[in-house]
């Protein structure tokens, strides 16, 4: 599993999140090396697939959080931007809010990671979770909206598109 999304692609620059044996991960380091910078062997097979899972709930909750947080500022009648602006650099701050906060304001949801993708992601979390009784509620209920986003038909978009779930519809 990687993250980085499709810049890290273009870029060279994904996170490699690897489970196997050392010796597997040394005799594919050059693969892993040509594709990122970041190459982290998490354990056994299946511990990088666990921590891209991982990953992904981080990612749940804080999405959420931005949209949640960019809707009431625009409801206060705030300059989502200055939020932003103000914020980002502080104990709220997140790559989620530096990197999707602007395209959020933007409207601009054009995909670097498509909702589908990631509602698989959550889906998996949850499955995995429920193995061991392990209760995910904020993942649960980010995955509730994002799979209403999909059936209004935005699971090809982005997953900043999660704004839209929180604000009033346009008059």
């Amino acid at each position: 599993p990687v993250t980085g999304g499709d810049v890290g692609a273009r870029e060279g620059t994904l996170t490699i999140l690897i489970g196997g044996s050392e010796a597997d991960v040394h005799a594919a380091m050059p693969l892993f090396a040509a594709m990122g910078e970041h190459i982290h062997h998490c354990g056994p097979a299946g511990c990088g697939q666990h921590m891209k899972l991982a990953n992904q709930i981080m990612i749940a909750g804080t999405l959420s959080g931005v949209s949640e947080a960019i809707a009431y500022a625009k409801q206060q009648g705030m300059d989502p931007s200055m939020v932003i602006s103000y914020l980002k650099d502080g104990a709220a701050g997140s790559r989620q809010l530096e990197l999707l906060g602007p395209k959020m304001v933007a409207e601009d949801y054009a995909p670097g990671f498509f909702i589908k993708h990631f509602i698989k992601d959550m889906r998996l979390a949850l499955e995995e979770s429920q193995k061991e009784h392990l209760r995910l509620q904020i993942l649960e209920a980010v995955l509730s909206h994002f799979e209403e986003l999909a059936q209004e038909g935005y699971d090809e978009m982005g997953t900043q598109q999660l704004i839209t779930f929180y604000l009033p519809p346009k008059k």
